[in-house]
């Protein structure tokens, strides 16, 4: 259940963020590369589960489990970078929230607040970067490795 989540969080965010124009390059585990899209980097990290609750008769587990989605973006200014990174983030809320079962796959999925960071690289263009935890919530059986 937990691949089959994150699965479709990574799909959903494509989906969602494709109708940009430039479209950011929507990955999932992978290293952010030297060279940045126009439209920005968006990398879903599996993250970890972090809380387990048994649900007795028949045996079941409620799952909480936090994914994170790691924005980067370039600009020419900071106030560029930074419109870019807001206006990624609110599109990323929206794919979210408007469907918080993810096309069936969680129960609930809950976007929580962003962490910032000016990202430096030599010998490219200042970048700035943002952190979103999602948590997802599902039902597994028998299991927490279901």
């Amino acid at each position: 259940m937990r691949e089959t989540a994150i699965a479709a969080l990574h799909g959903r965010l494509q989906t969602a963020l494709a109708t940009r124009n430039p479209a950011p390059l929507v990955l999932r585990g992978e290293t952010v590369p030297q060279r940045l899209p126009p439209g920005g980097l968006v990398v879903i990290r599996d993250g970890e589960t972090v809380e387990e609750t048994a649900i007795l008769s028949p045996l079941a587990w409620a799952i909480e489990h936090r994914a994170a989605i790691e924005v980067t973006v370039t600009g020419a200014t900071p106030a560029a970078r930074t419109a870019l990174l807001d206006a990624l983030l609110v599109d990323i809320a929206v794919a979210v929230t408007t469907d918080r079962t993810l096309g069936g796959a969680v129960e609930w999925a809950q976007p929580g607040a962003p962490e910032f960071e000016d990202v430096e690289v030599e010998g490219a263009a200042a970048a700035r970067a943002a952190s979103v935890p999602v948590t997802l919530f599902f039902t597994v059986a028998g299991s927490p490795l279901a």
